[in-house]
């Protein structure tokens, strides 16, 4: 079904795709089988030859799954949905913390960098109120700090606006205060960058993103 999917775009639009993100509804890191299956055969000298190191995988933090995945060894790009800065705020927005713990997710990170040697990446949303105040960029950078400087553990963050939707009250906050956020991590020295927004339109952007059935 993945394989069809890179086939079906590339058929449809005549554009040649060099770059994949397998994220989503779901987890995928859940379905570890498949996606291992579809890495080697994406990879195939006798299928799309898409480079490894052009293939990023999304997780929500299953810690368990990390490690596995990082005994593969293989060259792809792992990113943590993170979106909270200690376990407390996380849980309000990521049911998941619930059941792993901050300090487990980073250290399963860490491990996998050094297991891989492949720089990490983590996704910030910011949510007005909730995790978007200097405050929180303090103790965002703190965390890094811990778990992933200390280390000598090669990252980057990815920061980007909450989308609005009907579901919930999560609102974005001002692009002033977006940047005042991303200005204090870089000059905190951390490694980041406000992501531009895809996918609003058609509601498949980061917040968004799920099935409407009418």
């Amino acid at each position: 079904e993945m394989l069809a999917q890179v086939y079906l775009i590339e058929k449809e639009s005549g554009i040649k795709i060099s770059n994949i993100v397998i994220m989503g509804m779901g987890e995928p890191l859940n379905n570890l089988d498949n996606i291992i299956k579809f890495l080697k055969l994406i990879n195939d000298e006798n299928g799309q030859t898409i480079s490894l190191r052009n293939i990023t995988i999304s997780t929500c933090g299953i810690v368990e799954k990390i490690s596995e995945l990082a005994s593969y060894n293989l060259p792809i790009t792992l990113a943590l949905s993170l979106h909270a800065p200690n376990n407390e705020v996380r849980k309000k927005i990521m049911p998941i913390a619930n059941k792993y713990d901050l300090a487990k997710v980073m250290n399963a990170m860490a491990y996998y960098f050094e297991k891989t040697n492949r720089r990490i990446t983590c996704e910030y949303t910011l949510i007005d109120g909730i995790n978007s105040s200097i405050s929180d960029a303090k103790e965002l950078k703190h965390l890094f700090d811990t778990y992933f400087i200390k280390r000598h553990i090669d990252y980057n963050v990815n920061l980007i606006a909450i989308n609005e939707i009907k579901e919930n009250n999560f609102k974005a906050p001002s692009r002033i205060k977006i940047e005042e956020f991303r200005d204090y991590l870089l000059d905190s020295g951390v490694h980041v960058m406000i992501r531009r927004e895809l996918g609003k339109d058609i509601s498949g952007s980061c917040g968004q993103l799920r099935m409407s059935v009418k």
